[in-house]
């Protein structure tokens, strides 16, 4: 991700001049030390008719001692002028639907009659393989399970869990709702499962590839009772509908997405199924939102800790000189 240098407080830098505004307005520090009285300082003044006065030893720093502070002085304010390194805004996957898969487990989803890599496979198996990978590419979204064939039952309730989603997908089987298809059923369910959450955008994904028992609810009236609760409905058809093994009802599965505000989708093979995961992707894209907060990396630090490097090495300094100081001292004594 890439970084950019920024300053945090960029008034701090207004403070560097500061040092030389207090040189030169403000009066000079002076401190009062003990002076030492001669016994004779008395007579010398009455010989001489000198007058004591007042006088003041000023200390000057040497060159390296002002290159020292000034240093010191200048990390400081970099310190609190707070450098940082900020990243781009991170995007942030934002949750926009329950996106509920509707999946036929009817016996005629174990016809053998689709290919995945130049081997036959069950229809059902081909399904849950480009499935797998839907789900995996829908995050931010809340998903759900509801499988049906005489029966419609709800395998997963709307989670952002997918990996949960995806291993009740893998449980699932054909024949484990009954060996008809139910269409009515299923999305009568589904909206159901809807009614009972708050997020507003719905959309359900409708897979068979048969055609409904006409038992109990009818697929038209379900699809109506999606559409007053404003529940989107895509279909795909399973299978050939021209094929000798097929008795897909597209005219049906057109209605109910005309209906609801949907699409019909055709899938006659995994690679078709797959530009139409693609297809949907488009229609229902993932939304994302930027995070307010940046990620940042404060670099304060550094200077700062120069600074304190410096304030113990004049000190270092300091007490080496007066040691030698002393030294000399002795020696001259001596």
């Amino acid at each position: 991700m890439p970084e950019n240098f920024e300053i945090g407080n960029i008034w701090a830098l207004f403070l560097l001049p500061l040092p030389i505004l207090v040189y030169w307005l403000l009066p000079p520090v002076r401190m009062k030390s003990a002076s030492i009285n001669l016994p004779t300082y008395s007579t010398v003044l009455d010989q001489t008719g000198q007058k004591p006065r007042k006088a003041a030893m000023v200390k000057r720093k040497g060159f390296f001692s002002w290159i020292l502070l000034i240093l010191i002085w200048f990390l400081l304010i970099g310190a609190l002028a707070s450098p940082q390194l900020v990243g781009e805004p991170e995007m942030k996957v934002k949750t926009s639907r329950n996106f509920l898969i509707a999946a036929d487990i009817s016996f005629s989803m174990a016809t053998n009659d689709w290919m995945i890599d130049g081997k036959k496979v069950r229809r059902w198996d081909a399904v849950k393989e480009v499935m797998h990978d839907f789900i995996k590419e829908r995050k931010g979204d809340r998903m759900g399970l509801v499988f049906f064939g005489s029966s419609a039952y709800i395998q997963a309730p709307f989670t952002p869990d997918l990996e949960t989603v995806d291993q009740m997908l893998e449980e699932a089987d054909v024949g484990m709702a009954g060996q008809m298809t139910n269409i009515g059923k299923a999305i009568a369910k589904g909206t159901a499962l809807f009614e009972k959450d708050t997020i507003e955008t719905k959309v359900m994904l409708l897979l068979t590839d048969g055609v409904d028992a006409g038992i109990d609810v009818l697929p038209l009236d379900a699809a109506d009772m999606a559409r007053r609760d404003s529940v989107i409905i895509y279909t795909i058809g399973i299978g050939d509908p021209f094929g000798n093994q097929s008795d897909l009802d597209e005219e049906t599965l057109e209605q109910i997405a005309e209906m609801t505000g949907g699409q019909y989708f055709r899938a006659i093979d995994t690679d078709r199924l797959n530009e139409i995961y693609d297809e949907l992707n488009k229609l229902e894209p993932i939304e994302y939102e930027e995070e307010e907060n940046k990620p940042v990396t404060l670099l304060y630090t550094y200077p700062l800790g120069a600074a304190m490097g410096l304030m113990l090495l004049g000190m270092l300094i300091g007490n080496i000189g007066s040691s030698v100081k002393k030294v000399k001292r002795k020696e001259a004594y001596v």
